[in-house]
C-alpha cells in the first residue's frame, strides 16, 4: 500500500535506473527527485527537473538528504537543507551545463574553453565544501572564491545578477527592497571597480650571480634607495653566495626570499630604486695569486640599480638580470650606486660581458595578513620580513618593534708612522650594562641571523675611508639602559701573516642619563689610541672618557684637536622608548611639579608618533593632574586632551582609537573628571557666540565625541563608588549643558561666519554622542535631547553648506543605534520627515536624501517580523503621509532631467533614481489595505486624487522601463513588478468608484491602461524566453503576473459601458500586442475585447471600419516584430466567431475576422520566410503576396509602399536586377509629375512629387540596365527626357538622350543569357499558405538548368519530396501533411510574334521579345493513340500539349507567378509532323544567314544540320512522312486534313530548297579536309529529292526572293527579285513582288541569328528614321522557341541526328512521362519544338476579307483596320489633371513644330465598345501611363496585358498591315480630316492570311487583370516626318538567302510597288513596362 512520505521528502540518484517496471520512472546517475510515497522497498515520485512525470523507482537507488517541505501537500515544494552556496553551485552548474553546449554549436570557443576550466573549478571547490573538513577561515575564503567564479559565469552567459549576503543568496521577500537594493548596487560595483591598494610589499627572490672570474664568496645586499632625497627607505636584505655564485644555504628559503614590507604608494615612483652592494670575502687584491694567508676580508664587488617604476611595468612573473657594474675606485664605493643612478656610469666597467644578478622582483599588492591568505606557499615555505626605516605610513597599536639602525659612516686616520695609507677595518660589538658582548645582536641586515660582532669592509689604502655600511641592532628595551656600542679599528696588513693590528677604538652609549636614547643623527665619535695587546675588557675605566666630539667640555683640547675621528649616523625605530626630554618631563611630572605648565604647554608641539608610542602614560599623567589640581590645570589638561583626541583622528594614528577606547572602558580612574570636563566644555560652548576666533572651540567640539566618551565612563565610575550620588546634579548639568548647546546652534548667521562653521562642526560630531549617552539615560531621554537638539535649528538656513551637514547628521542619526529601537523612533521621525520633505521639494541634497530614506525604510521592514506591529504600522502612515507624494514628484523630476555628463556625475545620477526608486518600492509594500484607504480618503478634491493617480500611473511607467534597472537585476524587476501589481490592484478601485458615469476622466483612465500594457509587455515577465528552472522559480514566487493584470484590464473594460467608445480605436493597438503574448490564459481573457469594442463601433457608426483599419495597421507592425503565432490565429478566429454568432451585424463581422485571419496567415509566412539567411524565392514569394493582399483586399497605400520597399530590398540583395526595377515602378505609378509636396517617406527626403518620381525613374533606369532589360530603361529614358524637355532643363535632356543611346548600343553590343522556365507545383498542407496545393511559373537564373533548379528547390524546402511523374496529383496529396513539389520544364509563347518573324531584326533584339512579357507557357507530352505502327510510329504519335497561363507575364515583380489557367489540347500527328518541319526550316535558315554574314567562327553546326536532315532521309527521313499522310487511305479517312497535308508539302518542299541553298552556302565555306563529307551530302541530297518525287521547283519557288542587305530588315521592303546566288552577288534592283501566295501564318520569320556589327546605327540604313518604328508585331503565336529548345546552338541531351529526323527512338517515346526533364534534354523537345494553339491553326487559302485577321467575328473586315489615333488604355484619364503621355509623346520628336491637338471626333473613344473586357483595377486613383516594351516596336500583349483591345497586336498609330500582321485593333493615326495617312491596300493583293490570334481576345476575357495593372493613355499627336535629305542609301549586300516562300511585306508596300518617300511614319508612342 501507498503510503505518503513524512521525512523521505528529497534525494539523489546513485545508480541509473532504466525504468523497465510498469509506470517506472527511468533515473539518470547524478539526479535529485521529489519523493512523494513509499510502498515496500519501492518510492514514488518525479525527477525535480520534469517534474510533470511522475512514477515509481527502487528505493535503494536513491540517496536520501534532508529537506525542508514549503506548502505541504498537492502543491508542496521541497528545499534540500544544505549550504545556500551549494544549493546555488549545483542549479547554476545545471544552467550552465545546456548554454554551454550551445557555445559549442554557435562556435565560440574562447568562452567555452574558459567556461570548461570554470565550472571544473566549481566542481573541484563543491567537493571541499560537501567533504566539510576545512577550517572556519578556509571555508570562508572556499566560498568567496565560488561566489567570484559563478558571479563571473552568469555575467559572461548574460544571466541574473545575484544579490548575495555572506556568500548566500538573499531571499528578495525576507529583505527590504531599500537593502536589496543596496545589496545588488553593492555587487554591481565590485563587479565595475576593485578598490586600489594602499600598501605595497615588494617580493625578492635571489637566484644566482653569473659571472666568469668569481672564485670568492659573496655577500649581497638589497636596499630600497630614495633617489629624489639620497637616503635608504629601507633596511638592508642580506644573502651568503658561494663560490659558484650561487645562495650558500639553498634548502633554507628564507635566507633567499625577502619581502620589503609597507611601501606607501608615493614610493611607487621612478626616482625610487632597488640598490644591491655585492662584498667578496677573500683576499686583499682580486688578482692575488693564493699563499698562506688564510685571512679573509670583506672587499668591494660590484653593485647594481633597479628602478621599481620598471617592476609596475614588466611581468611581474620574469627573471631580472640586474647588470652589476664593478668598483674601480674604492674612494667612490660610498656613492657608486648613485653615480649609476645619474648615469655617471662610464667610469665603471660592467664586471663582464655575460655577468649579470638573476633575481626574481614581484610587486604584491594589500595588507599583509591579506597576502598571508593570497600566498600561502610564500610565507610556510619561508621568507624573510625586511622592513622600512622608519614607521609605516600607518601604525597598527600593538605594533612591538625596537631597531636602532647604525651606519659606519667614515673615519679619518693617521698614518701612523708608516710610508703607505692604512688598510683600516672596523669590529662592532655590542655590550650590556655589565659589560658582556650582547649575543646575536649585531645584523648586517635581515635575511641571515644577527651575530656577535660585525666586521666592516677593508679599503685598500685609504686614511679617509668611506663605507656607508648599515648595520642593525635589535636589542630588547629592557637591555637598552646602560648599553654601549664599541667601534675596534685594526690596520690588516698585506704581508705574508696578513694580521690585523688594533690600533684604537670609539663607542657610544645607547641611552642618556634622564632616560633618553641616543639622538637620531650623525656623530662624530673621538678615536681613542691603544696598542695592540690593550685589553678593552677593563669597560668601566673606558666609559668614563669623552666618546663624542659634540659632547666634550671646552676646556679638554687635546682631545678636541686630534685630527683623527669617526662618523656614524643613528636611527632608532622604537614603540618604547623616546629621545624626546619633553615627552619625559611631562610623564615625569610628580618629580618636577614646577614645570607642569610647561610640559602641558610643550605637549602640542610633540610628534604624533612619539605620544602614541605612550599613549596610555600621557592619558593617566593627564587626568591625574587634573584629579590633583583641576583648578589650577583644569583648562590646560582639557585642551592637551582634545590636542590628543583630534591627533587620532589623523589617518595615520586612526588605528589608535581603539586603544583609547580600550582605555576608557578598562584603564580610565578618574571618577571626579566628570564635572570638570562638563564644566569646560560648557564654558567653550557658551562662548562661541561671542568668541573672534573660532578654531580652538571647533577643534574642542571636533572631539566631543571622546569628551562624552570620558564624562561618561567617569559619572559610571563614580556612580559604581558612591552608589549613585550626585545623579540629579549630573542630569541638571548635561541639561544645562544641551540648553547652552540648543542656543548656539540656534542662531542664524550666514554661512561664511564662523560661529555656522561651528554650528556645522558639532552637527558631524553630535550623532557620535547618542551612544555614550544611551549608557547612562534612557532611549526616550536620549531621543529628547537630540529631537530639541535637531529642532532648534533656524528653520530658514541661508547656509548651502549648514544643511548638507544638517542632512548628513540626520542620516548618521537615522542610522544610529539609538533610531532602530521604535520607542526613540516614533520620537525622531517627525523631524527627520520635516527635513527630509523640506530638502525633497527644493530638489536639494538628493544623494543624502535617498541615503536617509533608504535607511529608514530598512529598519521598518526588519520589525515587520517582530513585536511591534502597530508602531510599524503608524510609522509607515506617518511617511506616507508626508513623503510619498514628494516622493513620487521628486522621481518624476530626475528621470525627466537630462543626464549630466561625466561618468562620476552619471553613476550619482543613476544611483540616487535608483535609490528613490527602490524607497519608493519599500514603502508601497509596506502599505496595508488601512493605509491605502487613508492615503486615498486623505485627497480633499477630485482633482488632487486625480493628479496623484496620473502622477503614480507615470512612475510606475518609468520604473517598468528597460534602462530603469541593470540588464541582469531581474531579481530587482520582479520585486518591482509585484510591488506595481498589488499597488494598481488598490488604485484600481479608487478609479472605479472616482471616475466613471458622469465623474469619467479619460486621461486617467487611458493612463492606467497604458500601464497595464506596457506592463504585460516588458521582457522581464517574458516567462517563456527564460530557462525551465528560472520560470519555475518566478511561477512558483510570484505566479504569472500578466494574467493578473490581463483579468484586470478586462474587469476595467467591462466596468467602462458607453465610456468604451472613448478608447476606440486608441485602445485597440495596445489591447491587440497584450494579446500577441504567447500566454493562452491571457489571450483568452483579453481576446473577447476586440467584441465589445466592435460591438459598440458598430452601435456609434453602423460598422466596425475604425476597428478594421487600426487591427490591420498594428499587426503588421507587431508580428514584424516577432509577435504572435499560429495558435494565435486559430484563437483569434475562433473566440470572434463564438462570440459573434448572435449579433445582428454577423455577416460584416465574419467578414472582419476572415480579413484579420488572412493577413495573420501572410504576416506569419513573411516572418518565418524572413528568418532564413539568404534570400530566396520564398522570401521573395511570400512578400509578393503580402504586397498584393495589402492592395487588393485591404487598399492600405502606406503598406502596400512599405512592401513594395521590402521586396525591392529582396530582390536588389539577391541581385535580380530586373524584379527590382519592376516592383519600384509600382511605386513609381502611384506618383504623378506634380509639384505637390511629399514628406519624409522611408529614406525619400521630404520633397515634391516631381522630384521623387525623376529619382524613382533613374533608379530604375540603372536597375534595368544592370538587368540588362535596356529596352524598358529606354522608355523611362524618353519619359523622362520629355520631362526635361517641357521644363526646358536641356542640361538633363542631354544625359538623358546620351543614356537613351547608350542602352541602344547595349543592345546590339552585349550578349543577353536565354533564361529557362520551370513549373513549380507546392502541395501538401505543410507549405507556407501562399504556396499551399498552387502551381508556379519560375524564371530560372543565368545558366541554370532543370537539374540545378530542382536542387535549389529542395534546398530551399528540406523537408520537401520531389515527385517524380508530371502528372496532376490527386486530392490526397493535396491534403497530405508533407511537403511534395513537382518540378518540370516549359517552354515559354512570346506574344510579340512581329518583330521575332521580321526577317533581319538582329537576334540580339530578338532575343528580348523571346523572353520577356511572357503570359503563356507550353509543356509537351507525346503519346500514341489506337495500334501502334512498327514501321512508322509517326502515323499514331499525338502529343498532348499544356499551355499554362500566368496571373502575370514574367518577368515582373517576382522571378514567379501563380498559373491562372491551364488549357490541354492533343496536337495530331499530322500537325505536329507540320511543327517539326517548320521548326527544322527555321533552324536551318537561321544557321544559313549566320554563315553568310560570317557570324559563325565555324562551319559545323550547318555542317551537323545539314547531315542530320539529308542523311536521315537515306534512313526514311520526310519520306517517313510521305508513308503516313500522302496515302490514299489517310487522305480518305481524313477528309478535314487536306489543308494540313497541302502546308505539309510545301514544308518539305521548302525544306527542300532551304537544303539546296544551304549547300551551296556550305559548299564555298566547307574546308577541305571535309569536302568528302560535302560530296556525299550533295549525293544524298539528290535521292532525297528524287524520293520526294521533286525533279524541279515549282515556280513559285524558284521565283527568288527578297534577300537580306547588310542583315538590315528594311532593305527588303522595296527590293526587287534577285537570282539566288550563293557568292552574294548585289541584287540589281529594290522591290520585290509577291510570288508565293501561301500562308505567312507558317513561315519561318527569323533567318538571323544575331546582328550584324555593322548595323550600330539603326537609321542609317534607312530612308526615314521613322522606319525604325515600323515594327508591328504579328497576331501570330507560332512559338519560336525552338531556336531556344532545339537550336544546334545551344546544349542539347538529344542528338542531331533525332532532333532533325522524323523518326525517333524507342527509349524516347516515353521519357517525358517518366521524369521532370527540361525540352531541350530530352529528344521529344527536338521533334515537337514549336506547338502552337490549335485555335491558331485556320484554312490556308481564305481569300478577301479573311485576310485580315480577326478576334471578333462579329465585326467586319474595315471596322478592324478602322485607323485609330491612338492605342492608349481606353481608361480616362483623371479630369483636369494633365494627360500623363502627352509629355510622353514629346519626347519621342524634336520640340518643334508645334502639336495640334487632335480633333474632338478622334476615333479613339470608338474603341471602347469594342472591348470585349471591362476596365480592371488599377493601385491608384488615376490611370498610370503606361510602358512601351521595346523602343523598336509596340508589342501586341507584353506589358498591357489586360488591354482587351491589343490582345492580337497593338496600333501605336502606325499602319499595321506589314507581313499581314494586321490585328483586330491596328489602324493608322489620322489627321485632322480623317483620312488615312497610307492608303490601304484592296483586300486582293493582301496575301492569304489566317486570323491567328483568336484565341487572344477569349484569353483575355477570361482572365482577371492583376491588382497593378499598367493602362495606356491618349497620347494625341502628330507624326512628324524625317526630312528625306537625312535617310542614308543602304550599303552593299551580302551574299543572297534562300527564299521564304509566303513572304509579303504589305503594310510597307504601295499597290503599284513604289515607296512614297514622302508620307510620314508614325513614331510609337510609349508604354509602361510595370507589368506585374
Amino acid at each position: 500500500m501507498w503510503i505518503p512520505t513524512e521525512h523521505e521528502k528529497y534525494g539523489v540518484v546513485l545508480a541509473s535506473f532504466r525504468g523497465t517496471v510498469q509506470h517506472g520512472l527511468p533515473l539518470e546517475i547524478g539526479d535529485t527527485v521529489q519523493i512523494l510515497e513509499k510502498c515496500e522497498g519501492w518510492y514514488r515520485g518525479f525527477i525535480l527537473k520534469n517534474p510533470n512525470f511522475k512514477g515509481i523507482f527502487p528505493s535503494s537507488y536513491i540517496h536520501l538528504k534532508n529537506a525542508h517541505v514549503k506548502n505541504k501537500g498537492q502543491f508542496e515544494t521541497v528545499i534540500p537543507v544544505e549550504d545556500s552556496v551549494i544549493t546555488e553551485m549545483t542549479s547554476t552548474l545545471r544552467d550552465w551545463g545546456a548554454m554551454w553546449k550551445q557555445l559549442y554549436v554557435k562556435n565560440e570557443g574562447d568562452l567555452f574553453h574558459r567556461l570548461w576550466h570554470v565550472m571544473n573549478e566549481i566542481l573541484d571547490l563543491r567537493r571541499q565544501v560537501l567533504v566539510g573538513h576545512l577550517t572556519h577561515d578556509r571555508m570562508r575564503d572556499v566560498k568567496q572564491h565560488i561566489t567570484a567564479r559563478l558571479d563571473w559565469g552568469n555575467e559572461q552567459l548574460g544571466l541574473d545578477l545575484v544579490p548575495r549576503r555572506e556568500f548566500s543568496m538573499v531571499d528578495p521577500d525576507e529583505i527590504s527592497v531599500t537593502e536589496l537594493y543596496r545589496l545588488m548596487e553593492h555587487r554591481h560595483r565590485k563587479k565595475e571597480t576593485p578598490a586600489a591598494a594602499s600598501t605595497h610589499h615588494l617580493f625578492v627572490h635571489v637566484k644566482s650571480l653569473m659571472s666568469a672570474n668569481l672564485g670568492e664568496e659573496l655577500e649581497v645586499f638589497f636596499h630600497i634607495y630614495d633617489g629624489r632625497e639620497n637616503r635608504p627607505l629601507s633596511e638592508r636584505f642580506f644573502v651568503k653566495l658561494n663560490k659558484s655564485g650561487l645562495p650558500k644555504s639553498p634548502e633554507k628559503t628564507e635566507r633567499q626570499c625577502t619581502l620589503f614590507v609597507d611601501l606607501g604608494s608615493s614610493d611607487l615612483r621612478k626616482d625610487v630604486y632597488i640598490v644591491v652592494h655585492i662584498v667578496r670575502i677573500g683576499r686583499m687584491g682580486a688578482g692575488e695569486k693564493k699563499n698562506l694567508c688564510s685571512v679573509q676580508y670583506r672587499r668591494p664587488f660590484g653593485c647594481a640599480v633597479v628602478s621599481i617604476a620598471d617592476l609596475l611595468t614588466a611581468d611581474s612573473k620574469d627573471d631580472h638580470l640586474l647588470k652589476v657594474y664593478a668598483c674601480n675606485t674604492e674612494s667612490e664605493w660610498h656613492q657608486i650606486h648613485e653615480n649609476i643612478i645619474k648615469k655617471a656610469n662610464s667610469r665603471y666597467n660592467l664586471s663582464g660581458s655575460n655577468t649579470g644578478l638573476a633575481v626574481a622582483l614581484q610587486l604584491l599588492h594589500g595588507d599583509i595578513e591579506q597576502l598571508r591568505r593570497e600566498y600561502m606557499v610564500l610565507f610556510t615555505r619561508g621568507v624573510s620580513i625586511t622592513r622600512k626605516l622608519g614607521f609605516s605610513d600607518v601604525i597598527m597599536p600593538g605594533e612591538m618593534r625596537n631597531d636602532l639602525y647604525i651606519t659606519l659612516e667614515k673615519g679619518e686616520f693617521e698614518k701612523g708612522g708608516k710610508s703607505v695609507a692604512r688598510n683600516v677595518e672596523i669590529t662592532v660589538y655590542v655590550l650590556d650594562i655589565d659589560g658582556q658582548i650582547l649575543k646575536t645582536h649585531v645584523a648586517a641586515g635581515s635575511g641571515e641571523p644577527g651575530g656577535d660582532e660585525y666586521h666592516s669592509l677593508v679599503l685598500y689604502h685609504n686614511n679617509s675611508p668611506r663605507w656607508a655600511e648599515q648595520i642593525k641592532l635589535p636589542i630588547p628595551v629592557d637591555m637598552f639602559r646602560g648599553s654601549h656600542v664599541r667601534f675596534e679599528f685594526r690596520h690588516c696588513s698585506t704581508k705574508d701573516k696578513g694580521e690585523k693590528k688594533l690600533f684604537g677604538y670609539s663607542f657610544v652609549p645607547l641611552m642618556q642619563e634622564d632616560g633618553r636614547t641616543l639622538p637620531d643623527g650623525t656623530h662624530e665619535l673621538i678615536i681613542h689610541k691603544c696598542e695592540e695587546n690593550t685589553s678593552l675588557a677593563d669597560y668601566p675605566r673606558y666609559l668614563k672618557l669623552p666618546f663624542s666630539k659634540a659632547n666634550l667640555p671646552s676646556n679638554n683640547q687635546t682631545l678636541k684637536g686630534t685630527k683623527e675621528s669617526f662618523w656614524i649616523t643613528s636611527f632608532l625605530c622604537s614603540t618604547k622608548l623616546t629621545q624626546n626630554g619633553d615627552m619625559l618631563d611631562l610623564l615625569k611630572w610628580r618629580a618636577h611639579p614646577e614645570r607642569i605648565n610647561d610640559s602641558l604647554s610643550k605637549l602640542k608641539e610633540i610628534d604624533g608618533s612619539e605620544i602614541v608610542k605612550f599613549l596610555q602614560d600621557t592619558l593617566d599623567t593627564l587626568f591625574g593632574i587634573l584629579d590633583e589640581s583641576s583648578q589650577r590645570y583644569g583648562l590646560k589638561v582639557f585642551d592637551s586632551l582634545v590636542h590628543i583626541i583630534n591627533l587620532l583622528q589623523d589617518s595615520k594614528f586612526q588605528h589608535f582609537k581603539p586603544v583609547m577606547d580600550t582605555y576608557i572602558e578598562s584603564h580610565f580612574a578618574g571618577a571626579l573628571s566628570y564635572r570638570d570636563l562638563i564644566k569646560v566644555l560648557k564654558w567653550y560652548v557658551d562662548r562661541i557666540v561671542d568668541a573672534e576666533h573660532q578654531d580652538h572651540i571647533q577643534q574642542v567640539l571636533k572631539a566631543s565625541e571622546y569628551i562624552f566618551k570620558y564624562i561618561i565612563q567617569s559619572r559610571r565610575l563614580f556612580s559604581l563608588a558612591t552608589g549613585g550620588q550626585n545623579e540629579e546634579e549630573f542630569r541638571v548639568c548635561i541639561h544645562e549643558l544641551f540648553m547652552s548647546i540648543r542656543f548656539f546652534l540656534s542662531q542664524e548667521n550666514k554661512s561664511t561666519t564662523p560661529v555656522a562653521q561651528t554650528q556645522a562642526v558639532f552637527l558631524r560630531t553630535f550623532p557620535a554622542v547618542y551612544g555614550e549617552l544611551l549608557k547612562i539615560f534612557t532611549v526616550r531621554e536620549v531621543a529628547g535631547f537630540v529631537r530639541e537638539t535637531l529642532g532648534s535649528l533656524p528653520t530658514a538656513v541661508h547656509a548651502d553648506c549648514l544643511e548638507a551637514v544638517k542632512l548628513q547628521c540626520i542620516a548618521k542619526t537615522v542610522e544610529s543605534q539609538l533610531y532602530t529601537n521604535p520607542e526613540s523612533r516614533c520620537i525622531l521621525l517627525p523631524v527627520v520627515l520635516r527635513v527630509l520633505q523640506a530638502h525633497m521639494q527644493e530638489q536639494r541634497d538628493l544623494v543624502m536624501c535617498a541615503r536617509i530614506l533608504t535607511s529608514m525604510l530598512s529598519l521598518i521592514k526588519k520589525e515587520e517580523n517582530g513585536t511591534a506591529e502597530p508602531v510599524v504600522s503608524e510609522e509607515v502612515e506617518l511617511i506616507v503621509e508626508s513623503l510619498l507624494g514628494v516622493l513620487l514628484r521628486t522621481i518624476l523630476e530626475i528621470s525627466n532631467r537630462p543626464q549630466p555628463a561625466g561618468p562620476a556625475m552619471r553613476l550619482q545620477f543613476q544611483d540616487v533614481t535608483g535609490e528613490f526608486v527602490a524607497c519608493l518600492l519599500a514603502l508601497l509594500r509596506q502599505m496595508s489595505d488601512r493605509h491605502y484607504q487613508q492615503l486615498l480618503q486623505a485627497f480633499s478634491s477630485k482633482d488632487n486624487l486625480r493628479d496623484f493617480l496620473l502622477q503614480i500611473f507615470t512612475v510606475f511607467r518609468i520604473l517598468i522601463r528597460p534602462e530603469m534597472f541593470s540588464k541582469d537585476w531581474t531579481v530587482m524587476r520582479l520585486v518591482t513588478n509585484n510591488v506595481i501589481i498589488t499597488t494598481v490592484l488598490y488604485l484600481s478601485d479608487a478609479l472605479r468608484k472616482n471616475f466613471l458615469n458622469d465623474k469619467f476622466d479619460y486621461k486617467v483612465w487611458d493612463s492606467y491602461f497604458y500601464l497595464s500594457v506596457i506592463f504585460i509587455n516588458q521582457p522581464c515577465l517574458q516567462l517563456e524566453s527564460f530557462s525551465p528552472s528560472k520560470r519555475k522559480k518566478i511561477l512558483e514566487k510570484y505566479g504569472d503576473m500578466r494574467v493578473m493584470m490581463g483579468c484586470e484590464i478586462f474587469s476595467m473594460w467591462q466596468n467602462l459601458g458607453e465610456h468604451k467608445l472613448n478608447f476606440i480605436p486608441a485602445m485597440i493597438g495596445p489591447f491587440l500586442e497584450v494579446t500577441l503574448v504567447p500566454q493562452p490564459d491571457l489571450r483568452n481573457v483579453m481576446i473577447p475585447i476586440f467584441h465589445d469594442m466592435m460591438d459598440w463601433e458598430q452601435r456609434r457608426s453602423g460598422n466596425f471600419k475604425q476597428v478594421e483599419a487600426k487591427l490591420i495597421d498594428k499587426l503588421d507592425s507587431l508580428m514584424s516584430e516577432g509577435k504572435g503565432d499560429e495558435t494565435y490565429r486559430e484563437l483569434f478566429n475562433s473566440i470572434l466567431l463564438k462570440k459573434i454568432e448572435r449579433e445582428t451585424w454577423r455577416e460584416s463581422g465574419i467578414s472582419l475576422i476572415a480579413t484579420v485571419t488572412r493577413l495573420m496567415e501572410r504576416l506569419l509566412d513573411y516572418r518565418d520566410c524572413m528568418k532564413l539567411g539568404e534570400v530566396d524565392g520564398k522570401k521573395i514569394g511570400c512578400t509578393v503576396s503580402l504586397l498584393n493582399f495589402y492592395k487588393t483586399e485591404l487598399n492600405k497605400e502606406e503598406m502596400y509602399i512599405r512592401y513594395i520597399h521590402k521586396l525591392y530590398d529582396l530582390h536588389f540583395k539577391a541581385q535580380n536586377y530586373t524584379e527590382a526595377s519592376y516592383t519600384l515602378l509600382l511605386y513609381d505609378e502611384l506618383l504623378e509629375w506634380s509639384e505637390r509636396p511629399l514628406r519624409e517617406f522611408l529614406n525619400y527626403p521630404m520633397q515634391s512629387e516631381w522630384q521623387r518620381k525623376e529619382y524613382l525613374h533613374l533608379t530604375i533606369v540603372q536597375n534595368f540596365d544592370r538587368g540588362k532589360c535596356w529596352e524598358n530603361g529606354i522608355i523611362l529614358c524618353r519619359e523622362l527626357a520629355d520631362q526635361y524637355e517641357s521644363y526646358y532643363d536641356y542640361r538633363n535632356l542631354s544625359k538623358m538622350r546620351m543614356m537613351e543611346a547608350s542602352l541602344y548600343d547595349k543592345i546590339m553590343d552585349q550578349q543577353r543569357l536565354e533564361p529557362e522556365f520551370f513549373r513549380v507545383g507546392f502541395y501538401g498542407k505543410k507549405f507556407p499558405f501562399f504556396l499551399r496545393n498552387k502551381e508556379f511559373v519560375c524564371r530560372g537564373h543565368d545558366y541554370e538548368r532543370l537539374e540545378a533548379f530542382q536542387q535549389r528547390m529542395l534546398n530551399e524546402f528540406p523537408h520537401a519530396i520531389a515527385m517524380q511523374h508530371v502528372n496532376q496529383p490527386d486530392q490526397t496529396i493535396y491534403q497530405a501533411d508533407a511537403q511534395y513539389l513537382q518540378i518540370y520544364a516549359v517552354t515559354p509563347i512570346p506574344e510579340s510574334q512581329d518583330v521575332l518573324q521580321r526577317d533581319g531584326v538582329p537576334d540580339n533584339i530578338k532575343s528580348f521579345y523571346k523572353f520577356n512579357h511572357i503570359w503563356r507557357f507550353r509543356y509537351d507530352r507525346p503519346f500514341h493513340k489506337g495500334t501502334k505502327d512498327k514501321e512508322n510510329e509517326f502515323k499514331s504519335l499525338w502529343v498532348e500539349r499544356t499551355t499554362l497561363t500566368l496571373v502575370q507575364s514574367l518577368p515582373g515583380i517576382s522571378r514567379w507567378f501563380e498559373v491562372d489557367k491551364r488549357e490541354l489540347v492533343e496536337v495530331s500527328p499530322l500537325e505536329n509532323a507540320i511543327e517539326v518541319i517548320e521548326n527544322k526550316n527555321l533552324q536551318l535558315r537561321t544557321l544559313i544567314t549566320q554563315c553568310q554574314s560570317r557570324q559563325m567562327q565555324n562551319i559545323n553546326p550547318l555542317t551537323m544540320c545539314l547531315n542530320g536532315v539529308i542523311d536521315a532521309a537515306v534512313n526514311g527521313g520526310l519520306a517517313r512522312y510521305q508513308e503516313a499522310f500522302f496515302v490514299k487511305d489517310y487522305v480518305m479517312n481524313h477528309p478535314e486534313d487536306g489543308e494540313k497535308i497541302g502546308r505539309l508539302r510545301e514544308l518539305m518542299f521548302e525544306q527542300a530548297h532551304i537544303l539546296e541553298y544551304g549547300l551551296a552556302v556550305h559548299e564555298k565555306f566547307v574546308p577541305q579536309d571535309m569536302r568528302p563529307l560535302h560530296k556525299k551530302l550533295v549525293d544524298q541530297f539528290h535521292l532525297m529529292k528524287s524520293s520526294l518525287g521533286i525533279q524541279e521547283f515549282p515556280a513559285y519557288v524558284r521565283a527568288s526572293p527578297v534577300h537580306f542587305t547588310n542583315g538590315s530588315p528594311r532593305t527588303c521592303r522595296n527590293s526587287v527579285p534577285n537570282i539566288i546566288s550563293p557568292d552574294g552577288g548585289r541584287g540589281l534592283a529594290r522591290r520585290s513582288l509577291p510570288s508565293y501566295p501561301a500562308v505567312n501564318r507558317y513561315s519561318s520569320s527569323s533567318l538571323s541569328s544575331q546582328a550584324s556589327n555593322e548595323v550600330s546605327n539603326i537609321t542609317g540604313q534607312s530612308e526615314s528614321s521613322d522606319e525604325v518604328f515600323n515594327m508591328q508585331p504579328s497576331p501570330s503565336t507560332s512559338s519560336l522557341s525552338s531556336n531556344h529548345s532545339a537550336s544546334p546552338n545551344v546544349t542539347s541531351s538529344a542528338p542531331s541526328s533525332a532532333r532533325g529526323s522524323p523518326q525517333m527512338a524507342e527509349k524516347h517515346k516515353h521519357s517525358r512521362e517518366n521524369a521532370c526533364l527540361s525540352p531541350r534534354d530530352r529528344p521529344v523537345s527536338a521533334i515537337f519544338p514549336n506547338p502552337m494553339d490549335p485555335a491558331q491553326r485556320a484554312a490556308p487559302h481564305q481569300i478577301g476579307d479573311a485576310t485580315l485577321p480577326r478576334s471578333d467575328p462579329n465585326l467586319s473586315a474595315p471596322d478592324k483596320v478602322r485607323p485609330t489615333p491612338s492605342s492608349w488604355s481606353l481608361d480616362s484619364v483623371k479630369e483636369g489633371a494633365p494627360s500623363f503621355s502627352d509629355s510622353f509623346g514629346k519626347m519621342l520628336c524634336p520640340p518643334v513644330p508645334p502639336r495640334p491637338p487632335y480633333s474632338a471626333g478622334s476615333s479613339a473613344k470608338n474603341m471602347r465598345s469594342q472591348s470585349p473586357v471591362s476596365a480592371s483595377r488599377s493601385p491608384q486613383k488615376t490611370t498610370v501611363p503606361p510602358f512601351t516594351p521595346s523602343p523598336t516596336e509596340c508589342q501586341s500583349t507584353s506589358l498591357v496585358s489586360n488591354s482587351p483591345v491589343l490582345s492580337g497586336s497593338y496600333s501605336s498609330g502606325i499602319s499595321s498591315l506589314s507581313r499581314c500582321s494586321v490585328s483586330e485593333a491596328s489602324g493608322t493615326e489620322l489627321p485632322v480630316g480623317d483620312h488615312p495617312a497610307y492608303p490601304l491596300p484592296p483586300p486582293s493583293t493582301l496575301p492569304n492570311s489566317v486570323s491567328s490570334s483568336s484565341d487572344e481576345p477569349i484569353r483575355r476575357e477570361n482572365k482577371t487583370p492583376p491588382p497593378y495593372s499598367v493602362y495606356e493613355r491618349n497620347n494625341p499627336r502628330r507624326p512628324v516626318p524625317l526630312p528625306h535629305s537625312l535617310s542614308i542609301p543602304p550599303q552593299a549586300d551580302p551574299p543572297a538567302l534562300p527564299p521564304k516562300p509566303h513572304q509579303l511585306r504589305t503594310g510597307s508596300m504601295k499597290l503599284d510597288g513604289t515607296s512614297d518617300p514622302r508620307v510620314p511614319r508614325p513614331r510609337p508612342l510609349p508604354r509602361k513596362v510595370s507589368q506585374l
